[in-house]
């Protein structure tokens, strides 16, 4: 899970300050204000962990990837090449790592992970160029180990080793120089040989790429459905960039079931999806059944009414379609997972756009095999009916204020900030930021004297 992340030099951020997570984070502004900016990047660094080229410093994309970032100029803060892209993020780690050194014995364990990277793009260069990186291995109560990869602030085309904590010894021979870090985050094969214990240096960025490979990206445009959806048996990752992996997700998912309390009946995968969109008032009834036998063709048909005719999912209003990625991806990411999600509420009724705020807490609070599912939901939105629901659900101690993270993002000249706003346990928001989402009471009065006005004798 993530617990914090500061991003300083991309995009529309200058420095986000520390932004620190919840299960359930939400980031509302107006349009432009960096909350995408936010997903973005966690998506990139994902999709540079999985990219074949080892070289590049980031996979910034293109039109087949989640995300296309363009150049590193499009992303670096005001496109001014002379900035340097920082972050700093922290993970909450699913079981305690451990680290023995093989030379002293000592034994060293953490339960998260933090991370540090920065790159820039030097001049009369076209491709960014690392920094450095550091991780640390830290309990609640302190950092037990500390490892960077950095330039010699000496020679900056020589690569220095730096441990805290951990006594690294040189394997004994010439002391060859390290090369470059692989990709922003990776040590060179080298490290390992050139030091007697560093072996523990490949479990670090493991457990990275194990952080950043449970991210999934659910954008704000999602694809039509479809009359017949083809599924042979594989299991996707998730529902996609667009949604369009929903059913053949929700097929390789039936044998999957949750509960919500310890001795709660367990409920299948499908009959959760299907009664969440009942709940919102979306159908009555909601199935996906194969054509043929064997023939790996499947119908999704639903009901609007409980005397409806059955039809396909393609002949209902477009808003189902729409909300069945969503509802599928909060209960099909596997535990302990994070999933990003960019405007659910995209052509949802306000009932609709607030019964969102039930799913997500549904989503992560379930309970799958016996044990809590651990997901974290990252959510932008522009709904304030989803707040208000949210706000309900704290009042009424369905949720914690501490399950939840919300933010209030915007974009003044200097730079995009962010604001925590806090949430008391009445679900009362202390520091409501002015004209949050408009100004409703000046349309209500504007409209109340125009009316006044024309009620007058002429």
């Amino acid at each position: 899970m993530l617990r914090r992340l500061q991003i300083q030099n991309f995009k529309a951020w200058r420095d986000t300050g520390p932004l620190e997570f919840a299960p359930l984070t939400i980031f509302f502004g107006p349009n432009s204000s960096g909350k995408s900016s936010v997903n973005h990047l966690l998506v990139m660094l994902k999709q540079t962990v999985r990219s074949a080229d080892r070289n590049s410093v980031f996979d910034l994309g293109d039109d087949s990837t989640p995300v296309d970032l363009g150049s590193f100029r499009d992303l670096i803060f005001g496109h001014d090449l002379r900035n340097t892209l920082r972050f700093d993020q922290e993970w909450l780690l699913d079981a305690p790592m451990q680290i023995r050194d093989p030379r002293s014995r000592r034994r060293f364990s953490g339960d998260r992970l933090i991370f540090t990277a920065s790159a820039r793009q030097p001049p009369r260069s076209r491709i960014a160029q690392a920094e450095g990186f550091s991780y640390a291995l830290a309990s609640e109560e302190n950092t037990r180990v500390e490892v960077a990869l950095r330039r010699d602030p000496k020679r900056p085309d020589r690569w220095k080793l730096e441990s805290k904590g951990y006594e690294l010894v040189r394997v004994r021979g010439r002391a060859w120089e390290l090369p470059r870090p692989v990709q922003f985050y990776g040590f060179p094969s080298e490290a390992l040989v050139y030091y007697q214990n560093a072996a523990f240096l490949s479990d670090l960025e493991l457990a990275l790429e194990q952080q950043l490979g449970r991210l999934s990206y659910l954008g704000p445009l999602r694809s039509p459905p479809l009359r017949r959806y083809t599924w042979s048996g594989a299991v996707p990752e998730d529902v996609g960039l667009t949604g369009a992996n929903a059913v053949p997700a929700l097929l390789a998912g039936r044998n999957r079931s949750f509960n919500w309390t310890p001795k709660a009946r367990n409920q299948p995968f499908e009959r959760v999806i299907a009664s969440w969109l009942k709940k919102m008032g979306l159908i009555w009834s909601f199935t996906v059944d194969e054509i043929a036998p064997e023939s790996n063709l499947f119908e999704v048909r639903v009901k609007v009414a409980s005397r409806s005719e059955q039809v396909k999912l393609t002949d209902v209003g477009f808003g189902v379609s729409q909300v069945v990625p969503v509802v599928v991806q909060v209960f099909y990411a596997p535990r302990n997972s994070t999933v990003l999600i960019e405007q659910p509420e995209l052509h949802l009724h306000p009932a609709v756009q607030a019964a969102l705020a039930d799913l997500f807490i549904d989503a992560i609070t379930a309970r799958e095999k016996g044990a809590p599912r651990g997901i974290q939901l990252i959510v932008e939105s522009h709904s304030e009916h989803m707040l208000r629901r949210l706000q309900r659900r704290i009042a009424e101690q369905r949720i914690s204020p501490e399950s939840v993270a919300v933010y209030f993002f915007d974009a003044p000249p200097t730079g995009a900030v962010a604001e925590r706003l806090h949430v008391d346990e009445y679900g009362d928001i202390l520091n409501w930021p002015p004209d949050f989402f408009g100004n409703d009471l000046e349309d209500v009065a504007v409209q109340a004297e125009v009316g006044i006005q024309r009620r007058l004798p002429v």
